[in-house]
């Protein structure tokens, strides 16, 4: 009998993995693909629609398109996983599976940090089209871009909110009687490369914008607009963006996968607890970073180990390994490959922001489309 392999979440994770399972299985893959949502945008496009570069309509890849060989989606909610049985029960019906791969992402809690659903946050789709529509009416006063707690997805992102910030008050004549400040739980921009933050940091100088490390926002005033710090300090603020705490969906949680908010899982295998149950992407606590690239690079080391179990050879293992494209503003993009496992420390490669690398982010964005959703 074929073996079954059940997918929860079609995000970088799950959509690699079911294409990879496809292409080496064909029609008889027997892949169960399941998401509540009915398309996928890369996370970067958030920042594009908020900031008026793009259309929600034209960055959405609709899962309609997403037809492989072998592979069976569904949009249907999950509401509980028994990964003992590698059961999964959603508003549906019920599923069961040989392999269960659990690719759910981090859901976003705002009521984690009091006053926060009294303001704007720009992770969700939502938040960013909604701040798409306050921002031009922001001329004058405190831009505070906060994140309110870590590990969050893409470490860069803050930082490239406040630098596109800038270029949106910049081109609207106003910038000058604007202030921009970031706040980040973490010691760097991008702790993993010290190039990179340098490089942050003297583009944060540079344009005029504070940065606030190694501190989140613990809470906020709605009322008076005031952010409270997690050292006990206050920020006043006119506009504020904000990163919420993350943790894995509480379906998740339930299940009895994660610990101390997380799925944990062998870094190197993805393995969880529970036999032939793998975590990948955002929920998993692997110690590499919160991103796309990292999902999609964990689901190719787990395609080979299910491949491997059916058909033998040899597993390969998570390398750790991603590149990450960060907005420098100006039109110029820089870059990160950052490698965690292969040394005693996470290691980065920087590349300097150029014109030239927008290229490269273009294709980045365009070869999962077409790989994908064939457009």
């Amino acid at each position: 009998m074929k073996s079954r392999f059940l997918i929860l979440g079609a995000g970088f994770g799950g959509l690699e993995l079911s294409t990879l399972l496809s292409e080496e299985f064909g029609a008889s893959a027997d892949v169960t693909l399941i998401d509540v949502n009915d398309h996928f945008m890369f996370g970067f496009s958030k920042l594009d629609v908020m900031f008026g570069h793009a259309e929600a309509k034209d960055v959405r890849m609709p899962y309609v398109r997403f037809i492989k060989p072998g592979v069976k989606f569904l949009q249907e909610r999950i509401t509980a996983i028994a990964p003992e049985a590698r059961r999964v029960t959603t508003d549906r019906g019920t599923y069961e599976a040989d392999h269960l791969v659990v690719a759910l992402g981090a859901d976003y809690d705002i009521a984690a940090t009091p006053g926060l659903s009294e303001m704007n946050e720009f992770y969700s789709v939502a938040g960013a089209m909604k701040l798409r529509d306050i921002l031009p009416n922001f001329k004058r006063g405190h831009a505070l871009v906060g994140v309110c707690g870590a590990p969050f997805k893409c470490p860069p992102a803050p930082s490239e909110c406040v630098l596109m910030l800038h270029d949106y008050l910049e081109q609207r004549g106003v910038r000058k009687d604007c202030k921009i400040s970031l706040v980040i739980p973490l010691s760097a921009p991008v702790p993993p490369s010290p190039e990179t933050s340098k490089a942050l940091l003297a583009e944060f100088k540079e344009r005029g914008i504070e940065f606030h490390a190694a501190k989140g926002v613990a809470s906020i005033d709605a009322a008076k607009r005031i952010a409270t710090l997690t050292d006990g300090s206050q920020m006043p603020f006119d506009l504020f963006l904000g990163v919420p705490k993350h943790h894995v969906p509480a379906v998740v949680r339930d299940s009895g996968l994660s610990e101390g908010g997380w799925i944990k899982v062998n870094p190197r295998t993805l393995e969880s607890k529970f036999a032939n149950v793998y975590a990948v992407g955002d929920g998993a606590n692997t110690g590499t970073p919160k991103a796309g690239v990292f999902a999609e690079r964990a689901a190719s080391a787990v395609a080979t180990a299910l491949i491997a179990k059916v058909k033998g050879g040899q597993a390969s293992e998570y390398d750790g390994f991603g590149t990450c494209y960060i907005e420098f503003g100006g039109g110029k993009i820089g870059k990160v490959e950052v490698d965690f496992f292969s040394g005693p420390q996470p290691k980065g490669n920087y590349y300097e922001p150029s014109t030239e690398l927008r290229a490269d982010k273009q294709l980045f964005g365009s070869s999962r489309r077409a790989r994908w959703f064939g457009m």
